[in-house]
């Protein structure tokens, strides 16, 4: 089996995609600033100790010895000063980056090739930069404050400041594209379901929507004259041909003498009778009440109708006090159909009778009917077609009466009520519907 594609709405796709699109932005952004930064904190760092240096030499040249002692005290404070080299002193190189290695370059071009930079004198860290005065070595102290290009967790705290801004802006935006389409896909859903007074707001600033929303409306208001015209059409053909059918059985129950022909052709009528009933509660409108309904004397009542020992016999094993969301008519038209199906088609071989067992079972916030018979069941491969208007599941059955909506008509009272038919052959033999509704609140 081909594996199945991740499904995500199409709020999280935009989202996903906005968030990329705006985090690849900071990260460029980021990368920018930080080129744009690191060339000009390098140059102007260099000359700025550039600078110092040659005002400290140039103070020092111009005094004597002990002058010099005094003026470097003077000149001393915790972030730059001057002290005399040692011959003792240690120290390590100051380039070890490439911010280090640019500011070595830029101090060396102006203070000479041969300017001794390190980055610590007797493990005590800073930028110090040696210079000679008639022979004389002396160190030039900045703290390491003033040669440091921004820190690291400056860089992390508004980099987290920008992606926080880029998800929330991300939902935002995607709340705000998806919100007219999300509007449409509960209005589509409403129309499925047999609301056909579900509107759209055609005022919409957005062009595309708005035409989008006016086509909508258009379809609802063209299917709501469909629907409407239908139900007048069925409503007058059901007369029309009950009144002549009526009159037709009264005439053959008058005229014909012979009994078996007369009992023949009342059947007959009857099935006519029975047929147009079936086109009706097919094509029946989708309104329903969805209300809290007790099963079992749903069940007792409809059993009751068809109970003939001779042909059916229905056990039901529904607890008395389950309820479903569902509507009471709707339900019971479910349930007729399905014991008529079973009284038909469902008949033991052994008893040439239809034995029929309604059981439940609770799953979650669903309940589950099962309508079982023990018949010969249905071929596999036709399973999927039951619910098809007009189609029989057996070669068999084109001779049995009926108008083979049965099952059909079953599968659209359960999408009135917000439930669904499975059918399916039981493991041991016969036919087993399963009417899966909501629990009642």
């Amino acid at each position: 089996m081909s594996r199945q594609p991740l499904a995500l709405s199409l709020f999280w796709r935009t989202f996903f995609l906005l968030a990329i699109l705006l985090a690849g932005g900071i990260f460029a952004w980021v990368q920018t600033l930080r080129a744009l930064e690191f060339e000009p904190r390098a140059v102007q760092t260099a000359r700025q100790i550039a600078g110092l240096v040659n005002l400290s030499r140039a103070a020092l040249r111009t005094a004597d010895n002990i002058q010099r002692v005094t003026l470097m005290k003077s000149l001393g404070n915790d972030a730059v000063r001057v002290a005399p080299q040692e011959r003792s002193d240690r120290y390590d190189p100051f380039e070890v980056d490439r911010f280090t290695l640019r500011v070595g370059q830029e101090l060396r071009a102006s203070l000479g090739p041969g300017t001794v930079i390190a980055r610590s004198v007797n493990n005590v860290p800073g930028l110090w930069v040696g210079f000679t005065i008639d022979g004389d070595g002396y160190w030039l102290y900045a703290d390491e404050g003033q040669v440091r290009t921004m820190r690291g967790d400056t860089w992390f705290v508004w980099i987290g400041i920008a992606v926080l801004a880029t998800l929330v802006g991300s939902v935002g935006i995607a709340r705000l594209i998806n919100r007219p389409l999300k509007q449409l896909s509960f209005a589509a859903s409403r129309i499925r379901e047999g609301d056909l007074d579900s509107r759209l707001d055609e005022n919409t600033l957005t062009s595309e929507i708005r035409e989008v929303n006016m086509g909508f409306n258009r379809m609802a208001r063209e299917l709501a004259k469909v629907e409407e015209d239908r139900a007048v059409m069925l409503a007058g053909i059901s007369h029309d041909l009950r009144t002549p059918l009526a009159r037709l059985r009264l005439e053959t129950e008058m005229s014909v003498s012979e009994e078996e022909a007369k009992n023949n052709m009342v059947l007959d009528i009857d099935q006519l009778d029975a047929i147009i009933d079936k086109f009706m509660d097919y094509a029946r409108p989708g309104e329903t009440q969805l209300r809290a309904v007790m099963v079992s004397p749903i069940i007792d009542r409809e059993a009751a109708a068809l109970r003939d020992p001779t042909q059916i016999r229905i056990d039901s094993r529904v607890a008395i006090d389950l309820e479903v969301l569902a509507d009471e008519t709707e339900l019971a038209r479910v349930l007729s159909n399905l014991f008529e199906n079973a009284r038909r088609y469902g008949r033991s071989e052994d008893t040439g009778m239809a034995e029929v067992t309604v059981t439940y079972n609770r799953a979650g916030p669903w309940v589950i009917l099962s309508v079982r018979d023990r018949g010969p069941g249905v071929a596999p491969a036709k399973l999927p077609q039951l619910t098809t208007p007009f189609f029989r599941g057996d070669v068999a059955r084109t001779s049995a009466t009926g108008a083979g909506l049965g099952l059909a008509i079953v599968e659209k009272s359960m999408q009135r009520m917000g439930g669904t038919l499975d059918v399916a052959n039981a493991q041991d033999g016969g036919f087993i519907a399963h009417l899966r509704l909501r629990r009642a609140p």
